[in-house]
């Protein structure tokens, strides 16, 4: 099947579109995310991440460039629903992969990262916690939408991002790619980079982003 792929587009709290641009090609968007990502390890902040559902090449692609120890503190998969709980501890959202599930996640990866370093690193580092939880193309017929959701937050401040995706148009490869662009795009804001990734959306797609 041939789908059309639109321009980015990004909505903000008041859901006006705050930037639209066409995806670059694959030798191109490799470079920009070998670019984002060093200047993710460059950058004098720490994360622990947390990932279910989707997104974990993010962890990958991380890893895959030099530095990846300036970054990543912890990161973690809990895949299974009893796996996730356990993270969280007893505050558990209603329903799985909603923004609020991912919220918490957020927040307790940032707690997380806050045990891990305790006393040990330069008190001038800033600490992030990030999460995806997401639900993608798979082998069986998945009742509800194909979508997913990410934040951050520093202890202070934090931000999500939501899309949902039209179902059936891609497999789960482009998806799982989807997904991880939205991450490394996430951790560049937390980290208050300024760079971002291509993300080719569909017709009637669009990343829905809110601070809290």
């Amino acid at each position: 099947m041939t789908v059309g792929f639109a321009k980015v587009s990004l909505r903000g709290n008041d859901g006006q579109v705050l930037q639209r641009h066409a995806p670059a090609n694959n030798a191109t968007q490799l470079s920009m995310e070998q670019e984002l990502i060093q200047a993710i390890h460059d950058a004098p902040t720490k994360a622990c991440l947390v990932v279910t559902g989707a997104g974990t090449s993010a962890i990958s692609a991380l890893f895959a460039v030099a530095g990846a120890s300036r970054t990543v503190i912890d990161a973690q998969i809990p895949y299974a629903m009893s796996a996730l709980h356990e993270y969280v501890g007893q505050q558990k959202a209603d329903q799985h992969v909603p923004v609020a599930e991912a919220k918490l996640m957020a927040e307790k990866a940032y707690q997380r990262a806050c045990r891990l370093v305790a006393d040990k690193q330069d008190t001038n580092t800033r600490l992030i916690g990030l999460s995806c939880t997401a639900a993608i193309a798979t082998d069986r017929k998945r009742r509800g939408e194909n979508r997913c959701h990410i934040a951050w937050y520093d202890g202070q401040n934090g931000a999500t991002y939501s899309l949902v995706m039209q179902k059936d148009a891609r497999d789960r490869k482009l998806e799982e790619a989807i997904c991880r662009n939205l991450i490394l795009n996430a951790l560049a804001e937390s980290f208050q980079l300024n760079m971002r990734l291509d993300i080719e959306l569909m017709d009637g797609e669009f990343i829905e982003r809110a601070t809290y």
